[in-house]
């Protein structure tokens, strides 16, 4: 962990939002402007990284010396997520605590070596999961994910808030599905409402990184394994996720975050 530059967390106040495809897509353009990226899916009730990624679902992450693990290189990135730890009919049957371990071990445990950036896909939510990263490693800051809807909003607002507490910074608002386009005709739609994101983002005080469209291509490349900054590379969409790194990397340029705090002591035992 002491060579990792800089740790984002990728997050939102609630689920179904493009959380995920966001933070996928996000390291891809961090790789593509030139920097080592790592990417660590901390959903441990519903780790989806993998799936999108395209990484084979019998794909296990090798050991170490018995203690460590190798991330899994996928798609350029350096990668670790509970499902390369469990099949996909495994349930997560775990209290948040457990849950918060199981972070600190992934992130601790993992050999990442020399990297600029290590995006954490967060949970939904402001639980367990999320605490502990703020108690465990030095985060550069966070990137708040949402939809225009008011509902969702409100959800991102809670977000905001709890990394505030935190003390860790905002690097700013990501607004997905902002508007639909319709394929066949042109029209332009804000099926979700409009302007949301700019709203909370003047509200914060904090950057709007950008407005994704409601499109179905982003949904199929991701669940193909094959995410829209490399499966089209220089189309729109892809353009607005390299516009999102080029703010984020600016806006850290210069600055040395230490990755570590303080980790447990972890033993590994037969019993």
């Amino acid at each position: 962990m002491n060579e990792v530059k800089h740790i984002i967390a990728v997050a939102s106040g609630k689920g179904g939002v493009g959380k995920s495809t966001t933070a996928v897509n996000l390291a891809l353009a961090l790789k593509a402007r030139g920097a080592e990226v790592g990417l660590l899916d901390a959903d441990i009730y519903g780790p989806s990284q993998q799936v999108m990624l395209g990484v084979a679902d019998d794909v296990r992450p090798e050991q170490q010396g018995g203690q460590f693990l190798l991330p899994v290189k996928a798609q350029g990135l350096k990668t670790m997520s509970m499902g390369y730890l469990v099949t996909d009919k495994t349930p997560m049957v775990w209290r948040g605590p457990m849950a918060g371990g199981a972070l600190a071990q992934m992130l601790e445990q993992t050999l990442w070596g020399p990297l600029d950036y290590l995006i954490i896909d967060m949970p939904p939510g402001t639980g367990d999961v999320q605490l502990t990263l703020s108690q465990k490693a030095r985060v550069a800051g966070a990137v708040i994910v949402t939809t225009p809807q008011d509902i969702a909003l409100l959800d991102a607002q809670k977000g905001v808030e709890m990394f505030r507490k935190v003390d860790i910074p905002i690097l700013g608002i990501v607004e997905n599905m902002a508007m639909h386009v319709c394929s066949n005709c042109g029209h332009a739609e804000h099926i979700f409402g409009e302007e949301g994101g700019q709203r909370m983002a003047a509200e914060y005080g904090v950057p709007l990184l950008g407005s994704l469209p409601l499109k179905r291509s982003i949904r199929e490349q991701t669940d193909a394994g094959n995410p829209t900054v490399v499966a089209e590379p220089d189309s729109a969409v892809a353009g607005l996720y390299l516009a999102m790194a080029d703010k984020i990397a600016a806006s850290l340029a210069n600055r040395d975050d230490s990755a570590v705090k303080q980790f447990p002591e972890i033993k590994i035992s037969d019993d």
